[in-house]
């Protein structure tokens, strides 16, 4: 393709992206040169001699060297790339380079590679070079079958790669152990996963020539808190071993595991000894602290660790003289593996210096030199050490405040407390000689970290110490002293004496003192963490993680792995120093790192030999920060062979060009790399001049000696307003780190219980109060909430900046902004942060941090001022810290501002700009509403401020709340109450959730002795009229209370009224808390929901209500709290219990509650209910006026207690008065009868589970008049009764044999009876008529229209109607749908009580008024009227289901158990026709057409055609017949005989029993007779036997033998009458039968046969007797008794007086 140079001075203006740039080296003569390729560049990759460029439409180009390609071009020079069409037909998304191979990454996740495969390095097998892009399989072996690993991301080394995949895995191919597998077999050809790895999220990977880096997020806090284990993983070793000496205990972390890492648990990986980790911190707390330098490093020089060993058997006093040597026997930190590798000196021994001498002539200086000198010294030389901020963040917790600025991490003092609680209270006793104080003079106060080395130091000689010689410590750490504090001020100097008893600690602090153990075991107020762990809950993956870690393995020569060492690494390695540095973007060249941290910061380790670092400190085997001038933010990196390049902000938003490495003279291009003679080298980073020419560059990638960007021209300034975003969020997160740590931080350090430091005298120590004491409780609480919402704010910051230059470096487009799809979650952020702010200022906050703040920094503030952004001068320290604080409010306005300024770039008219314009009203509005907010804070706060000395009110100074705000008050006597006292005075004040009125007299000293305080939530304001008044008033309403205001003009008025409903409003939509300031509405709604405390009502008097309001009444759903324990769920009306409730009301006797649930009317139990009482009854039924009213059911007891019982009937003002059945379960008697105030009074019956009977008149609870009693054995007597079973008068007593006494009897039945009568003994010859003196029961019992009247007057009520059929038709329908759909409403409302699918679309069919209610009814009206009958009573929300499932309960209650008497049988089929005649009425009364009881529905029309269609539709029907008359029978029974059947057959078959064992006995005899015979003995005519029969569908002859096979289907009808309910569905079973009967007599004889009665009575016996069914006289009797009238004379009344005549032939039939 055509390609052509063209320099980029020269680049014209027109709107162009993507362009490439390249060049080598950072002179002022280099000109970068243009690549012009048809399609704008997306992404490059540079190896040693050659690149890959990936365009615009997923094609890859190569240029350079390719000595791979073999008979093809080998050789492409920069400017002229060639298109690698092995990839035609793939959309590459990522492309990546290694020293001698490429990769590409394809939209479907798949790898192809090409190059130099000589190591396995690009995955193919057999070949050692791979000319053309060729696919690499990644595949899972553990899956069954292994299946395609989709990649997301390639980086190439110079004999590896690896691999990203959408499991955040990383998968390695290649050779050397910077692949960080567990394997010695190399090449390994197919890719295979990093299992150290496995587990952690990976973010992305990175290669050097010979090392990989993994940026890897952070394990979530419960993942990374799991204990340490005992043992390594690898061999199996303990880690940690004590040894308990006579006065000391040694505890050693001296293990050495060969591969020089440990798997651990949590997949981190530990260092063994030996192995030296970063300068200033420690990898883990038992590792111990080295630093190893590289072989060029100038001179012999001890290392970190040696001197750290020294000085735990030092103890060196406050003037640095030595006091006590305890241990002379040190083991040696270094191993042979060490020397191996020059690490450790250079000397062999077994010494931790290589010379004793330089030792002593060290000890010397350090005890000759004094404080004083060594400070001078230090002052001259103070340009050598200058730390910078990031040296202190490099051991500095994040959590705050911290518990001792001097001292180790909490791991350290775990680490020891355990120790201690292991060797018990003797070492802790060891602790007490030990002076803390002493030892720690070695230790920097306020930079001394984990390690107590300085950490990130620059100006250090090689071994870590800053300034030159290692004395410039000492002195550094001494002057120090006097700068911070520390925790050990009070220990006394005699504890020195103890000093020879100590505490080993290899690799810690070597002493620790047990004040410091007691110390970290107190309690503490809970630390607030300055980084959010996790990251923003509701960010979730829209936004890069800022909580990342950097992990490394591979070589380490060159110490570019940064663990302070030169040991290669054979799997993965956190390096912990960066952990808490927000690592964003990781890079590495041949034999260096970087790392780029979201605050714009490069930290750079490894290789320095061409000062490619961007620093000259040493060591360089740990992260340092590249040196850049104040204010450069650097945003993107690369790293090529001995250079680096940085892409950064400057002071303007186009992005500039930093160089740090080799300088590259003209023409040196195939110089070797790894000579460097002659060639320059930079000592820092140094700015590229041409690159302003470049446009803007989104981009940089470095390899070789190679640099390349990728820029884009501005297209209407699109372009370049992404990039002013991008920079101006970086420019914030800056910004807000920097308040983070160097305002922040200290201010919340200073919350230490004491803060001692030393005077200048440098003699006691002075103790100033602690920040908890000059702020107080409340604001010390507020301060760390303000701390907290500022972390989030500045994490979500951070997130976002990371967000916006991601954006930058690839897609650069604003559709994805995270700004703009998810704007709640910066809203709600910056929402929650300044509410912080404005509650800590309302409380004063700000004012009283003043003080230790001007303790702090100063008189002069100038940080402050700087960060602040103010220009004012002797501004207060607390108007300061007020503005600073509220700095971060001003950015809202420039989201807004650059969003519609990448608006502009588009038409107005198009969706983009729509969607640009929406999110700047978005942020312009919530900057108005934040503004509006301070202010309202700022005027609290000042009212509050001169509220004391302006009036006195008593406790008004109570009301001050962090969330509260004034709206205004009336303190200029704006406002006044109507109707007050001559001498009263009133003051309103309207906060942001109360209005509070203050009240007083004049003449008294307190001028406002009383206030009240009216929630906002509660409260109503309306306009009075000024027609009528001519007063300017305000109607105040309250839950207590309803006062007018008067204002003194209408423009007052107007204000108050606006200012109370715009407070009313946002106080019930919660825009204190959240919310943008959208417009607010004219005035509140009436209807509302909010929480109150009564004060004034005297049934209500201290009751907490919460739920809905109208118009200052409780009003709809809600619940209410009394100080007793009683609590109300449930509706309300006009502030009254109302509708349906929950109550539950404490017993104090019993310790239980009592629970009532269900309808209330007017503040009282009133309708269905259900009432559980502390002693353990339950009462379910009707209520009303809290009493039990209505029917209604009471169970007492339980079945096994002392007197368990069950009432259920009608109660009278909480009494049992009416019919009512009493079940006395412990006496086992039954009573069915009257009731008159809890006693039993007038006419009923009792039946015993002994099988008495009586029936009669009832006073006072007893016995007592006219009365029948029956015994089991049918002995009668009919008189009178005194008492219960105590017969005394005149009465008739029959025996079972038919002799009676007549005459006067006393005595209780069952205990001897006194008779004075007569006998009589009935005539043996007389007939069986005149024998028994049948008595006819029932004439004494209640009658059945009587009973369970309250049951059907409930059902009238809920129907509308006062009485029993008197009421509106139309009324009573529009109660059903009121019911039904209230009823449904509640149940869906509440989970416990839900309906299936089916029952709500019943109850939606019920709802509905059914159109055949009117009109004339026909047939079809009929049977739709039968249908609703049946849906309606299967649904117990319909007043007729809730009417037939109450008689269902009742008439169970009734005759089950020992209601089961057969002399009750009349009464019960008297009761269900009593239930048929008052329900049918109340049906007739919602369809009053329906013809009454026994008329006729007319025959549907006249018409021939009409008649034919009729007869036809009707002949499906149950009547053959087009008419049919009305009964109750044939309406209800089906509806409610099956409900009823079980109890009311039983009581048939107690009355049947006799006959029935008669009958039965027949039956069983008879039919061991075959069926020959039993036909013929039966007297069957032979031409109706059957010849042949059905037998598995083939005939069979009929023989002598044959048994149960005539007359077989007939016989199978029949005995389905016991399988029906009705008496109609019986009759239907006998008709069947008979046609069954007929059709198989039909098939032997002609077609014109009809049936005599002669003949057919012997064939149905026949069947009867083969059917046997068991109680046939009970199903005789049932159908007898409530068959329909209608068709007792009909063809079904001749069939079954047919079957009547069986059964009594079958009782009195003879055989011999």
């Amino acid at each position: 393709m055509e390609s052509q140079r063209k320099s980029s001075g020269e680049e014209d203006s027109s709107g162009e992206r993507g362009l490439l740039h390249t060049w080598k080296g950072y002179s002022y003569s280099v000109t970068p040169e243009r690549v012009l390729l048809s399609r704008p560049v997306l992404q490059a990759a540079l190896g040693t001699r050659h690149g890959v460029l990936l365009v615009e439409g997923g094609q890859v180009y190569s240029f350079g060297e390719f000595p791979w390609k073999q008979s093809q071009v080998s050789e492409v020079g920069p400017l002229k790339p060639v298109l690698e069409s092995a990839l035609s037909g793939q959309r590459v998304v990522a492309v990546a380079a290694g020293s001698f191979h490429s990769g590409a990454l394809t939209e479907d996740g798949g790898v192809h590679m090409w190059g130099e495969n000589s190591f396995g390095q690009c995955g193919l097998s057999s070949l050692t070079v791979v000319p053309n892009p060729t696919p690499v399989a990644v595949m899972d072996p553990d899956t069954s079958p292994p299946h395609t690993i989709r990649v997301l991301e390639l980086a190439c080394g110079e004999q590896h790669s690896l691999a990203l995949s959408a499991q955040h895995e990383v998968w390695a191919w290649g050779s050397g152990c910077q692949l960080g597998l567990v394997t010695t077999v190399f090449p390994v050809w197919k890719p295979q996963k990093v299992e150290h790895l496995v587990g952690r999220h990976v973010l992305q990977v990175a290669c050097g020539a010979f090392h990989s880096l993994a940026l890897v997020r952070c394990l979530p806090p419960q993942e990374s808190r799991r204990p340490l284990p005992d043992k390594c993983g690898q061999c199996n070793q303990l880690l940690y071993t004590m040894t308990d000496k006579e006065d000391h205990v040694i505890i050693s972390d001296s293990h050495y595991c060969p591969l020089g890492v440990e798997l651990l648990a949590e997949g981190e990986a530990r260092l063994g000894p030996g192995r030296s980790p970063p300068l200033g911190l420690q990898s883990s707390p038992s590792e111990p602290l080295s630093s190893h330098t590289s072989d060029s490093a100038p001179g012999p020089h001890p290392s970190i660790t040696e001197h750290t060993d020294y000085e735990r058997g030092r103890t060196v006093a406050q003037n640095g003289e030595v006091l006590t040597t305890t241990d002379t026997d040190i083991s040696a930190a270094g191993t042979d593996s060490d020397r191996a590798v020059g690490v450790g000196g250079a000397g062999s021994r077994n010494s931790p210096y290589p010379d004793d001498q330089a030792v002593k002539e060290y000890l010397k200086k350090l005890s000759d030199t004094s404080l004083a000198e060594e400070t001078a010294k230090m002052t001259i030389a103070g340009a050598s050490f200058q730390p910078p901020a990031d040296s202190l963040d490099l051991l500095t917790s994040d959590l705050i405040p911290r518990v001792m600025p001097v001292t180790t991490s909490s791991a350290l003092n775990s680490l020891v407390s355990s120790c201690a609680s292991a060797v018990g209270e003797r070492v802790v006793s060891t602790y007490e000689a030990l002076s803390l104080k002493k030892m720690i003079n070695y230790y920097y106060p306020g930079v001394v970290g984990v390690a107590g080395v300085p950490g990130g130091i620059p100006g250090g000689v090689p071994g870590g110490f800053p300034g030159g010689p290692a004395e410039e410590r000492v002195r550094l750490e001494e002057s120090m002293q006097g700068k911070k504090s520390c925790s050990t001020g009070d220990i006394r100097e005699e504890e020195a004496e103890g000093l020879s008893r100590r505490l080993s600690l290899p690799g810690l602090l070597s002493q620790v003192s047990p004040r410091l153990l007691r110390r970290a075991s107190r309690p503490r107020v809970r630390a607030v963490p300055l980084t959010p762990v996790g990251g923003l809950p509701e960010a979730g993956e829209l936004l890069p993680s800022l909580q990342t870690e950097v992990w490394s393995w591979g070589r380490g020569e060159e110490g570019q792995l940064g663990h302070g060492d030169n040991l290669p690494r054979l799997q993965p390695l956190c390096i912990k120093c960066l952990s808490s540095k927000e690592v964003v973007l990781v890079a590495a060249g041949a034999h260096h790192s970087l790392a780029l941290t979201a605050q714009s910061q490069v930290f750079s380790w490894g290789s320095n030999s061409s000062g490619q670092l961007g620093h000259m400190a040493s060591p360089t085997t740990i992260p340092r920060l590249a040196t850049l001038s104040e204010g450069i933010r650097v945003w993107d990196v690369g790293a090529g062979a001995q250079h680096t390049l940085l892409l950064a902000d400057g002071d303007c938003y186009q992005p500039i060009l930093y160089y740090s490495g080799q300088q590259v003279r003209e023409g040196a291009q195939d110089a070797p790399q790894d000579q460097t003679e002659g060639y320059s080298y930079t000592q820092q980073p140094v700015l590229l001049p041409f690159c302003m020419n470049l446009g803007y560059v989104s981009g940089v990638f470095a390899g070789g000696q190679s640099c390349v960007a990728l820029a884009d021209r501005s297209v209407m300034g699109f372009s370049a307003s992404l990039h002013e975003l991008a920079a101006a969020e970086r420019k914030f997160y800056c910004k807000l780190s920097s308040v983070k740590n160097h305002i922040l931080r200290p201010l919340l350090d200073l919350g230490e219980d004491y803060c001692c430091r030393y005077s200048s005298a440098g003699q006691r120590p002075w103790v100033r109060e602690s920040l908890s004491t000059a702020l107080g409780l409340a604001s010390t609480v507020l301060l760390r909430s303000l701390a907290r919402c500022y972390s989030h704010l500045c994490h979500l910051t951070g997130q976002h900046s990371a967000s916006l230059t991601a954006n930058l470096r690839r897609r650069r487009e604003f559709k994805s902004l995270v700004m703009l799809e998810h704007a709640s979650i910066f809203l709600d952020t910056y929402n929650e942060y300044c509410c912080s702010v404005g509650n800590f200022l309302v409380m004063g906050g700000f004012q009283a941090l003043a003080k230790p703040s001007l303790e702090f920094f100063g008189k002069c503030p100038e940080l402050l001022q700087r960060l602040a952004e103010s220009s004012e001068e002797n501004i207060p320290l607390s108007d300061l810290l007020v503005t600073l604080f509220y700095l971060p409010m001003r950015h809202l306005h420039e989201y807004g501002r650059l969003l519609l300024k990448l608006g502009t770039c588009f038409e107005v008219s198009s969706v983009d700009y729509q969607k640009l314009q929406d999110g700047c009203s978005k942020f312009e509005a919530l900057a108005l509403h934040l503004k509006r907010r301070r202010k309202e804070a700022e005027y609290t706060y000042h009212f509050w401020k001169s509220f004391p000395g302006k009036m006195t009110v008593s406790g008004l100074d109570s009301l001050r709340n962090p969330r509260r705000r004034l709206i205004c008050e009336s303190s200029n006597k704006a406002l006044t109450l109507q109707n007050s006292g001559r001498f009263s005075v009133n003051w309103f004040i309207l906060f942001n959730d109360a209005l509070v009125h203050a009240q007083g007299v004049v003449p008294y000293k307190s001028l406002f002795s009383t206030h009240h305080v009216f929630p906002l939530a509660t409260l109503w304001v309306e306009p009075i009229p000024e027609e009528n008044t001519g007063l300017h008033g305000l109607k105040v309403i309250s839950p207590e209370e309803t006062f007018t205001l008067l204002a003194c003009s209408s423009m007052e008025k107007a204000k108050w009224l606006r200012s109370i409903n715009q407070a009313v409003d946002q106080a019930m939509s919660g825009a204190g808390q959240s919310g943008s300031g959208a417009g607010q509405r004219a005035e509140p709604p009436i209807s509302r929901t909010a929480s109150y405390t009564f004060y004034k009502d005297s049934r209500l008097k201290e009751a907490i209500y919460e739920g809905r309001w109208l118009a200052g009444k409780p009003n709809g759903r809600g619940m209410v709290k009394w100080l007793d324990g009683r609590i109300y769920t449930g509706t309300f009306k006009n502030g009254l219990e109302d509708g349906f409730g929950d109550y539950v009301m404490p017993s104090k006797t019993l310790n239980l509650n009592d629970h009532y649930q269900g309808h209330w009317k007017e503040g009282k139990m009133h309708g269905i209910g259900t009432y559980k009482y502390a002693t353990g009854e339950l009462y379910e039924g009707s209520f009303q006026d809290n009493m039990r009213h209505g029917h209604g059911m009471l169970r007492s007891g339980t079945l096994n207690s002392s007197s368990p019982s069950v009432f259920i009937g009608q109660w009278v003002h909480d009494k049992k008065t009416g019919y009512g059945v009493f079940d006395d379960i412990t006496r086992g008697e039954k009573y069915m009868g009257m009731w008159q105030d809890d006693q039993r009074q007038g006419t009923g019956v009792i039946v015993t589970q002994f099988g008495l009977y009586y029936e009669g008149a009832f006073n006072n609870n007893k016995m007592q008049g006219t009365g029948v009693l029956l015994s089991e054995d049918n002995t009668t007597y009919e008189g009178e009764f005194s008492e219960d079973w105590t017969l005394n008068g005149k009465g008739v007593l029959t025996m079972p044999n038919g002799d009676y006494f007549e005459g006067s009897f006393t005595g209780e039945w069952g205990s001897g009876l006194k008779v004075t009568g007569s006998f009589f003994k009935p005539n043996l010859y007389d007939s069986d008529g005149d024998k028994g003196r049948a008595v006819k029961l029932g004439r004494l019992a209640v009658r059945p229209e009587e009973k369970w009247r309250v049951v059907f007057e409930e059902c009238w009520m809920r129907l509308g109607c006062e009485a029993p059929g008197q009421g509106e038709n139309q009324r009573a329908w529009e109660n059903i749908a009121v019911a039904l759909t209230t009823s449904r409403r509640r149940h869906r409302d509440s989970p416990e009580m839900n309906l299936s699918r089916t029952q709500n679309r019943t109850l939606e069919s019920l709802e509905f008024i059914p159109q055949q209610h009117v009109g004339p009814v026909t047939m079809e009206k009929y049977d739709s009227i039968r249908r609703y009958l049946i849906k309606a009573c299967d649904t117990p929300l319909h007043p007729l289901g809730w009417l037939m499932e109450t008689l269902v309960a009742v008439y169970r209650m009734t005759y089950v158990g020992v209601g089961a008497n057969r002399r009750l049988l009349l009464q019960a089929v008297n009761e269900i026709m009593s239930y048929l005649a008052r329900i049918f009425q109340l049906v007739r009364f919602l369809f009053p057409d329906l013809p009454e009881e026994g008329g006729a529905i007319p025959e549907p029309s006249s018409d021939p055609q009409d008649k034919k269609d009729s007869n036809c539709a009707d002949t499906q029907l149950e009547s053959p017949k087009p008419g049919r008359v009305v009964s109750s029978s044939a309406l209800l029974l089906p509806v409610l005989l099956p409900r009823l059947y079980p109890p009311l057959f039983t009581l048939y078959a107690l009355e049947k029993e006799r006959e029935d064992d008669v009958y039965w006995e027949c039956v069983l005899r008879l039919n061991k007779q075959p069926d020959v015979a039993l036909l013929a003995f039966l007297g069957v005519q032979h031409r109706f036997h059957s010849v042949s029969v059905p037998v598995l569908g083939e005939k069979t002859e009929v023989v002598s033998s044959t048994k149960d096979a005539c007359f077989a289907s007939a016989t199978e009808t029949l005995q389905q009458i016991s399988t029906t309910f009705t008496p109609s569905d019986k009759l239907q079973v006998i008709q069947l039968t008979f046609e069954e009967i007929t059709k198989e007599v039909m098939s032997s004889l002609e077609d014109n046969f009809l049936w005599s009665m002669d003949d057919l009575f012997p064939v149905f016996l026949y069947v009867v007797l083969r059917a046997r069914i068991r109680n046939l006289g009970s199903e005789v009797s049932l159908i007898e008794d409530l068959m329909d009238p209608c068709v007792q004379h009909g063809e079904h009344g001749i069939m079954f007086t047919t079957l009547k005549a069986c059964y009594y032939q079958i009782q009195h039939e003879k055989t011999t």
